[in-house]
């Protein structure tokens, strides 16, 4: 087994970048949702409520990062400038956010069609994980991402899941930071403690799905029901649709590149 896709999400849920190597962070990869977009009151905004969301394209640079829509662009230089900072809210979590200029703002307001600003999360924030699922209760962190944060699949998985669709959804549906090739399909399900290259990463909670799934990324528009119609039919766990798994690093500094082996060292 292998890891066949590394993919980082700078910005939460706008598009996705595909990388040959990652470092490997206490909160996640390195720039790996490390920027949101937040509506009027501060709440985090995603392509549930703005499926085109997903169209804004995204390049990194050293320092900057260039988003792109229909055409246009705008450089956004990792720290924002200025000194408006607030406290933004991601699920139950409320955290200390960097707020970008008012050009910056309404770049990305013009564009989605609706009224947002762009926020940073800085070093000194500390979202804590869910303490229940924690390695290091009350110590471990994550960033933007939903709840944890490193999120890897199975090539092998999703190959089992397209076998059962009329039509077959590309990997990006699920927004994965690894990919993995050679595993039997929900192997990942199986596992507890992996080493990908030099890091070792506890398999701490399988990935909740939602109707993000169900937006088409290339159109940035809802297509339909699946694939949470057909992952409920046998991936329905109390209620739950489960795809992937949630991972935790046991430490940072390490690289992760694209074909390093996957090296089970506990399983469930």
């Amino acid at each position: 087994m292998r890891i066949s896709e590394i993919n980082i999400y700078p910005i939460k849920s706008l598009a996705g970048i595909s990388v040959d190597s990652a470092t490997i962070e206490d909160r996640g990869l390195a720039i790996d949702r490390r920027w949101m977009l937040v509506d009027a009151a501060n709440n985090f905004i995603t392509q549930r409520e703005v499926p085109a969301m997903a169209t804004v394209g995204l390049s990194v640079a050293e320092g900057s990062i260039r988003a792109a829509m229909n055409g246009d662009s705008i450089e956004l230089p990792f720290e924002p400038g200025g000194d408006k900072t607030g406290r933004v809210k991601i699920w139950s979590s409320s955290v200390k956010a960097a707020f970008y200029d008012d050009t910056v703002n309404g770049w990305f307001s013009a564009r989605l069609g609706v009224e947002c600003s762009l926020v940073r999360m800085p070093d000194s924030s500390k979202r804590l994980v869910n303490p229940f699922y924690s390695v290091r209760k009350f110590q471990d962190t994550v960033s933007f991402a939903d709840g944890y944060p490193f999120m890897l699949l199975g090539q092998a998985s999703v190959d089992e899941l397209n076998s059962r669709l009329s039509e077959p959804l590309p990997m990006n549906r699920f927004r994965p930071n690894f990919v993995v090739e050679g595993s039997e399909p929900f192997a990942e399900d199986t596992w507890k403690k992996i080493r990908i290259g030099e890091t070792v990463f506890h398999v701490v909670k399988p990935c909740e799905r939602c109707a993000i799934t169900t937006v088409d990324q290339t159109k940035g528009e809802k297509a339909g029901p699946e694939p949470l119609k057909t992952l409920n039919t046998f991936r329905n766990r109390k209620g739950k649709l489960l795809f992937g798994q949630n991972l935790i690093a046991e430490t940072a500094g390490g690289t992760v590149k694209i074909g390093d082996a996957i090296d089970v060292m506990e399983y469930k």
